[in-house]
């Protein structure tokens, strides 16, 4: 937030910017599986300002890719507009890019690093995270919803050696389109959303 002060030194009038600091409202951390699909779907949402691919959840300190992140997930914290988008826009388009029923991970990738969850920074966020879960839930009243709600903690990114990890999807775009193919994301998404997917035409 940002406002301004003026003041008045020795007959000069001086006028600063202050910045108030704010919570989390336009920031969001969540995970579903794979951060360069995560990246790839959050980036092209307009509103969305950055996102940053990481770790999260766990209690292993400095968490990395080829190392120990036992405990984490992979997630990704998006920043975004909030004149353009709330946090229950951003939570909508989350749930329509993972699949709320796998307890094992998501799409090809499975174990614990990869399950799916959304980390709230306060309870306005998990009054919202909530509702849209109730939400879901309602579309699918014969199946389990297992994407937990969970308090936010320290969010690692990707660092030093493994920063290409950030961005994959436009560093190496082949690779990365014959990966989420293979791994059967978008087919999955389309069986499980239907005509809310996002569709198959996503790079």
């Amino acid at each position: 937030m940002k406002s301004t002060i003026t003041a008045v030194f020795f007959g000069a009038t001086i006028s600063a910017s202050i910045f108030t600091p704010t919570t989390n409202a336009d920031e969001a951390i969540l995970a579903g599986g794979c951060f360069w699909c995560m990246e790839s779907d959050f980036e092209k949402l307009e509103g969305v300002t950055d996102v940053v691919s990481g770790f999260t959840g766990g209690n292993t300190p400095n968490p990395t890719y080829n190392g120990n992140h036992k405990g984490h997930y992979e997630a990704v914290k998006i920043t975004y507009n909030g004149d353009m988008l709330s946090y229950e826009d951003i939570l909508d388009h989350f749930w329509v890019n993972i699949d709320p029923f796998d307890s094992e991970g998501q799409f090809c990738d499975k174990g614990p690093s990869y399950l799916s969850a959304i980390f709230v920074a306060n309870e306005k966020e998990r009054a919202i995270a909530e509702k849209t879960k109730a939400d879901v839930v309602a579309q699918f009243p014969n199946q389990k919803v297992v994407t937990p709600i969970l308090d936010a903690s320290t969010f690692y990114p990707i660092k030093g050696d493994e920063i290409g990890h950030q961005d994959f999807y436009k560093k190496s775009p082949v690779r990365y389109k014959f990966y989420r193919w293979n791994c059967g994301r978008d087919q999955r998404l389309e069986e499980v959303w239907g005509e809310k997917a996002p569709g198959k035409n996503k790079s």
